[in-house]
């Protein structure tokens, strides 16, 4: 089994499936995962098996080490479209992050102002009135919410803490409108149960949600890599495609990766 772990606290930059050339910004210690998820289906492997005891990076390591990989990447002629808080495991952890956010939007402005700042989220500490004035900063907010079903975000996401589907939802609702929401759909088998959510049972109930969020956007994709729980499969094309067209009909852009 393969697994990325990302370097901290910049890496890339890469080519991203959604937003293009991304400079990574990884809030997560240096060789290791810090998530409050432990998703089946994560490249960066499972929480057990990338426990590590080196520091998170504080604001003025990030900008130190932004300012080198930009300062390098226009001697190269390279200026990236986005720059991407990912990396191993969920960013908003970092007890550093709402300084984190305004010092990478001043070196932002100052290096390539016409860059983006995104974020990929799990939503699940959105419900810290800090965190969420930080991410209403971002061009691109993104927040994953994979299904509303509790029993399949507890067999695929594993949240490690309190997690309420309801609750996420209303805090979802709270950025009005300014969130992108990000979705993981996927086939297969795992302990001789289903995890396939494509399905009416699954979707419909999703979708109704996505009109309680209102996001600008929804952002819907599959598996790309090796995962560190076998039996998973991809799905299919013709499946992404028919779930984008029903969030469509419902009135919200939707972008597809397969």
């Amino acid at each position: 089994m393969s697994t990325i772990i990302y370097p901290s606290p910049i890496f890339g930059p890469v080519h991203s499936r959604r937003l293009g050339i991304s400079l990574g910004i990884n809030l997560l210690p240096e060789g290791g995962k810090l998530c409050s998820f432990d998703c089946i289906y994560c490249e960066c492997g499972l929480n057990r098996d990338h426990r590590t005891h080196n520091p998170l990076p504080d604001a003025d390591k990030v900008e130190m080490c932004l300012r080198d990989k930009l300062q390098e990447l226009r001697q190269q002629g390279i200026t990236p479209d986005v720059f991407t808080f990912a990396g191993n495991g969920e960013p908003t952890l970092n007890p550093h992050f709402p300084e984190v956010v305004d010092r990478v939007i001043r070196v932002r402005d100052e290096f390539c102002p016409k860059a983006r700042i995104s974020i990929l989220s799990n939503a699940t500490q959105i419900h810290r009135p800090e965190i969420r004035a930080a991410l209403l900063k971002f061009d691109n907010n993104i927040q994953k919410l994979d299904t509303v079903s509790r029993a399949y975000i507890y067999k695929v996401d594993c949240p490690q803490g309190h997690y309420d589907v309801e609750e996420q939802i209303q805090h979802l609702s709270s950025f009005n409108g300014k969130v992108i929401i990000q979705t993981m759909f996927m086939d297969g088998e795992v302990d001789g149960e289903s995890v396939c959510n494509t399905t009416p049972e699954f979707v419909e109930p999703y979708i109704e949600a996505l009109k309680r969020i209102r996001p600008a956007k929804v952002m819907i994709y599959t598996i790309d890599r090796e995962t560190p729980v076998q039996g998973l499969r991809k799905a299919k094309p013709e499946v992404l495609d028919a779930i984008a067209e029903q969030i469509r009909q419902a009135g919200f852009e939707c972008s597809v990766s397969y």
